[in-house]
């Protein structure tokens, strides 16, 4: 199966960067190739993590402000993980790392990364890194984010059991956090065996 670009240009540049792309590519049955053209929106890389206290038992969410859920039946502020974008040379761990302590005000023991992943491939070329960290949430909650970056973030510090009900009734309704939760709900014993000591 091969694939080509036969045309590529800047549809806009903005806070997020759109390319307009005329290409071709294989077809399963074979015979000349299907040619499409399609919009790619590029906003670089992400890296997600779900602080967790295994000693308490306890999650870290996250809730704000989402343009991309304007028209959702709950509203526009998402419960989420903790997440950032990637920028060049720098490593996912860093991160999340970074981002917990801006965002959620927590600093962050072990992580275990769980997954990459696309996160739209139908029209985005954003990949995201998916990590667990261990984290003490005593003393965690209020409000959070870099005024600068447009960030309004409250925390919420949670029993896991408590967030693991906000995901069956749909109130958290966005894949990085649905996809670190159902992860630890599979695998939390394992973590409370290993960071709960």
């Amino acid at each position: 199966m091969k694939w080509e670009i036969l045309d590529d240009r800047l549809a806009y540049q903005g806070f997020f960067r759109i390319r307009s792309l005329r290409l071709s590519h294989s077809r399963f049955q074979g015979g000349p190739p299907l040619e499409v053209k399609r919009e790619l929106l590029e906003r670089g890389h992400a890296a997600a993590v779900l602080p967790y206290d295994a000693k308490r038992d306890r999650v870290v969410l996250v809730e704000q402000f989402r343009v991309g859920a304007l028209e959702a039946q709950r509203g526009p502020w998402l419960m989420e993980t903790v997440a950032g974008m990637i920028e060049p040379g720098e490593r996912a761990e860093d991160v999340v790392r970074r981002e917990a302590v801006e965002e959620a005000g927590c600093e962050l023991g072990e992580l275990m990364h769980l997954y990459e992943y696309h996160s739209t491939p139908g029209g985005a070329s954003e990949r995201v890194s998916l990590f667990v960290g261990e984290a003490n949430s005593d003393g965690l909650g209020g409000v959070h984010g870099l005024e600068h970056e447009g960030e309004d973030i409250r925390v919420h510090v949670m029993e896991a059991q408590e967030a693991f009900a906000l995901m069956d009734n749909g109130v958290v309704d966005n894949a990085m956090t649905l996809i670190a939760l159902l992860w630890l709900r599979m695998n939390r014993e394992m973590l409370r065996e290993q960071w709960g000591a």
